[in-house]
């Protein structure tokens, strides 16, 4: 956001991200002018990010900033150059009181909030392919269990056991093939439609309107993910290790929750806005040397572990990407 609000802050984290980048020179590079010299300086920066005034962001800056956030996390290769300059022990420090009066805005208390009443779901086809919403979320929880401790028994038979082998395989920890759900932005557009890690890139979407009950499992923040992977843990060392390593730079044992597992307790898992920017793209531990990582999982979304949610009988959306901005089209 502070990028967005100060083109001078744009121009530093430009430079200092590219000096950071452990791809520099090689995947990535910097194109222009040859001569061109990088001046930014962290002290210069620091200074800047004191003098912004979170109050200056509109409703629209903090969405799009939110959304860049999302669409740049990577869980299959390291931290890049802005993320290390953000870590930055004196970067962080003048990044904290930005992002407190930020949470702390009302127009966005939905950050906070629990599954709202009010859910879509996302279909990236438009109205001339129309699809019903399929709820069958049992039979594909013992697909995706099976499908995953087989991938995990094979990959510890077949992978190399070294986090630095270069290697790549399944890197998410959401259920991905079960139904699931977003609330809505503060502008009644689907959070779904904006909120997308790893997007391929769609242009067209259809947004059906849906409700549910039932028992709803909350993530609020690493501590909440962290009590559901000892509660019902799947370890799934050999199968997530390069990636995870490469995102969090551990190397040990991994978990992550057995979603088979949960549905015995829970109808549903909630992943609070919050929740997501305190807790997804980093280490969370869960006790006897396990950790676990949230990736996959955009903020605000639910996913349905039992058959418990419907689409109702309220008109769909549909919505096309116009010079990047998602517009409705009917």
């Amino acid at each position: 956001m502070a990028q967005l609000l100060d083109d001078r802050v744009m121009r530093h984290v430009f430079d200092l991200s590219y000096e950071l980048d452990p791809g520099r020179g090689t995947s990535v590079l910097l194109i222009g002018d040859p001569a061109y010299e990088p001046t930014g300086s962290v002290a210069a920066l620091v200074t800047l990010l004191g003098d912004l005034d979170p109050r200056d962001a509109g409703a629209a800056i903090v969405v799009e900033a939110l959304r860049q956030s999302v669409t740049s996390a990577r869980y299959w290769q390291e931290p890049g150059g802005e993320d290390v300059l953000a870590a930055l022990p004196d970067v962080r420090a003048a990044l904290e009181p930005i992002a407190a009066a930020l949470s702390h805005r009302p127009e966005l208390a939905w950050w906070h909030e629990d599954r709202r009443i009010a859910q879509w779901a996302i279909d990236w086809r438009d109205a001339a392919d129309p699809a019903p919403f399929v709820s069958d979320p049992a039979a594909e929880l013992v697909r995706w269990h099976d499908a995953t401790r087989t991938e995990e028994i094979t990959s510890a038979r077949e992978r190399p056991s070294d986090p630095l082998a270069n290697w790549s395989g399944t890197w998410w920890s959401a259920p991905t093939t079960l139904p699931h759900t977003t609330g809505e932005l503060t502008d009644g557009r689907p959070a779904g439609l904006l909120l997308v890690e790893d997007s391929l890139g769609w242009d067209v979407a259809t947004a059906i309107p849906v409700r549910g009950a039932g028992r709803t499992c909350e993530i609020r923040g690493p501590g909440d993910w962290a009590e559901l992977c000892r509660r019902h843990p799947l370890e799934v060392t050999a199968s997530r290790r390069q990636d995870w390593y490469r995102t969090t730079g551990r190397d040990g044992r991994w978990v992550m929750p057995d979603w088979l597992s949960v549905a015995t307790e829970w109808d549903a898992v909630h992943l609070t806005t919050i929740g997501y920017l305190a807790a997804a793209t980093r280490e969370i531990p869960v006790a006897n040397g396990m950790s676990s990582v949230i990736a996959g999982w955009a903020p605000d979304t639910t996913y349905w572990l039992a058959d418990v949610a419907r689409e109702i009988e309220e008109p769909r959306t549909f919505w096309r990407m116009i010079e990047d901005e998602w517009v409705r089209a009917g």
